[in-house]
């Protein structure tokens, strides 16, 4: 049997912690503009990432999907697509970037290059199958507009936030799993 380090029930609790902060960011914004405020999404789901070596955020995802679908069941299908694809995609970006270093260093630029992409990439593909797929919200070039450069923003500023607060308090308090090692 595997021996438990004495810091994963910490990562654990982390992830439940971010993936309840995501789900009360998600169901306090109204469509359209959940997919322009998600600030908060994307300061959770790169913490969930930076915490964890394999799938921090989609796990944090996961649990903020789960949640949500406790109030929005009629959704649960977008719901769960569109979470586990921005946590993939999260995941993914910071492996790609390299975003994570020996000893618990998080490269500030690269983890911000990473949240923008993926808060962009994953807002517009939200956004085409409510107006394209689905037909839940008319087409409005406009908004369309407005929430790639809002999302792209949130993105920016997630990443941002998420290096500030791995850097000054959170790796102090689960060490950072380097993908280099793990």
């Amino acid at each position: 049997m595997a021996k438990l380090h004495a810091t994963e029930p910490r990562r654990v609790a982390l992830i439940a912690i971010f993936g309840a902060a995501v789900f009360i960011s998600k169901t306090l914004a109204p469509s359209p503009m959940d997919k322009m405020l998600v600030v908060v999404q994307s300061l959770f789901l790169a913490l969930g990432s930076l915490l964890s070596s394999s799938l921090g955020a989609t796990k944090v995802a996961a649990v903020g999907a789960a949640l949500t679908l406790l109030l929005r069941p009629a959704l649960a299908p977008i719901t769960i697509a569109f979470a586990l694809l921005y946590g993939i995609l999260t995941d993914s970006l910071v492996l790609i970037f390299r975003v994570k270093a020996q000893g618990g260093e998080v490269n500030t630029k690269r983890l911000i290059a990473a949240m923008t992409v993926g808060t962009a990439i994953t807002g517009l593909a939200s956004y085409y199958v409510s107006v394209h797929i689905l037909a839940l919200l008319e087409r409005n070039p406009f908004l369309e507009g407005l929430i790639l450069g809002v999302g792209v923003l949130s993105g920016l500023l997630g990443g941002f936030l998420a290096a500030l607060i791995w850097r000054k308090a959170l790796r102090y308090l689960v060490p950072a799993t380097s993908s280099r090692t793990n």
